[in-house]
């Protein structure tokens, strides 16, 4: 699919961003462990969450939509069921890391399976420590053949690469093991599994950095509200900070503190950006996020802020191609290793954009420049895709990003909140 997008336009109004993916896929599973129904209202129907649900029915779960609730109905820990098929992940790494976790718990056999995209994605650094606990993984990279273990032994772990899915997939894990899960992280990442386990009744406790987690008999379910997706706001709120004359209102978007990098740096950056109405929706914090256009200036962008934006970086990249002056980001190894190397293939696109800018090992220099127009290429990654969309706003000529079906994998209703916010672009499956 190709995302064709007019140049111009300007982002002004007030909507509403579907739900956060990352707690989405976690309701899915820690609903599927409870007893008892786990009622989810704004879970995200996106093809990377419709893939961890699908996943849960080929293991016995009952899940049902009503209206716009899904109902999970949890039989509790032990009630998984052996698969008939492989499970099939597609494009989501979030998919096979926290159901490798599971899985490796589980007294029946399973594979998991991706895309080709996914299949590239590095599975070592799950498959390494749950080895540790006593499960028997063969692969590093997917496919994942998962067997039957003896048993699950609980660790002590220092995360060497902050992720919260690693470190959610040692504490499904941790559900089953003998002993005390103890998780050590330098820097915390998104702290989603951990206020839902603890919402749902789990022996959890969080001190600085560490997490302790106990194996827990039962999980109760309850009625969990999902917030707006911020990451999927993000591509509103850095296209509108850096946008003179855009003024947006995005509603109930999740402000969990583990997340808000992309709102520090737009603001060290000199963003107009204000959260109103300051709530919680359960078990996350929520805001209203109005955000007014400005021109932005270029920072040194610090890396304390890096892994609370780790998802992000694409969209501020373009924010720092509209900045004045120069925006320097370090400390992002890990885009190396997202869906496509997200510095690589953003500074490709950037350049036939007429960005002037400088790659290093660990990031990149971008230098505020005037965007003219082309094709570009997403390499079939969704945030590149959205990022490049953004970018029009402040072109000449037409931008044309190909391989942009993976939007759908993570905000399917991209292009129609765009055009309702005042950017223009269309959707074409053949382009010449």
């Amino acid at each position: 699919m190709y995302l064709v997008v007019s140049p111009g336009g300007t982002l002004r109004g007030e909507t509403t961003i579907p739900g956060d993916k990352s707690i989405s896929h976690r309701a899915l599973i820690l609903g599927a462990l409870a007893q008892g129904p786990t009622i989810i209202e704004g879970f995200l129907a996106s093809e990377d969450c419709l893939a961890t649900l699908n996943i849960l029915q080929l293991l016995g779960v009952n899940i049902t939509w009503q209206n716009t609730q899904l109902i999970v109905n949890g039989q509790g820990l032990d009630a998984l069921r052996e698969p008939l098929d492989v499970l099939d992940c597609g494009n989501s790494g979030t998919s096979m890391r926290l159901l490798a976790g599971l899985l490796s718990a589980q007294p029946f056999a399973s594979t998991l399976v991706g895309d080709q995209s996914l299949s590239k994605r590095p599975m070592a650094r799950v498959v390494s420590p749950l080895s540790q606990m006593g499960a028997k993984i063969v692969g590093h990279v997917a496919p994942l053949i998962i067997k039957p273990c003896d048993g699950l032994q609980a660790i002590r772990y220092e995360m060497p690469v902050a992720s919260a899915q690693v470190k959610s997939c040692l504490l499904l894990a941790g559900l089953y093991a003998n002993g005390e899960t103890i998780i050590t992280e330098k820097v915390a990442s998104r702290d989603h599994t951990e206020r839902l386990l603890r919402y749902l009744g789990a022996d959890i406790t969080t001190q600085k950095n560490q997490i302790r987690l106990n194996p827990q008999a039962i999980l109760n379910g309850k009625a969990l509200s999902i917030p707006a997706d911020i990451s999927s706001a993000a591509f509103f709120i850095a296209g509108a900070s850096a946008t003179p004359g855009a003024h947006i209102l995005l509603k109930g978007i999740g402000i969990n503190p583990t997340r808000m990098g992309l709102i520090h740096i737009l603001q060290a950056m000199g963003a107009e950006i204000t959260l109103h109405e300051k709530r919680y929706a359960g078990f996350e914090p929520i805001a209203d996020i109005e955000v007014k256009g400005i021109t932005l200036q270029g920072i040194e962008v610090p890396e304390k802020w890096v892994v609370s934006a780790i998802d992000e970086f694409p969209v501020l990249f373009i924010a720092a191609a509209f900045a004045q002056g120069e925006t320097r980001f370090s400390g992002l190894a890990e885009l190396r290793h997202k869906e496509t190397d997200r510095i690589a293939m953003m500074a490709a696109g950037m350049e036939k954009l007429g960005v002037t800018l400088a790659i290093l090992p660990d990031g990149i220099i971008i230098r505020g420049s005037k965007i003219t127009g082309g094709i570009v290429d997403s390499g079939g990654d969704h945030r590149i895709a959205m990022a490049f969309a953004i970018a029009a706003l402040q072109a000449s000529e037409p931008i044309t990003v190909q391989h942009a079906q993976h939007i759908a994998t993570s905000f399917p209703s991209f292009c129609d909140i765009a055009n309702l916010l005042g950017l223009s672009m269309i959707q074409e499956d053949n382009h010449e």
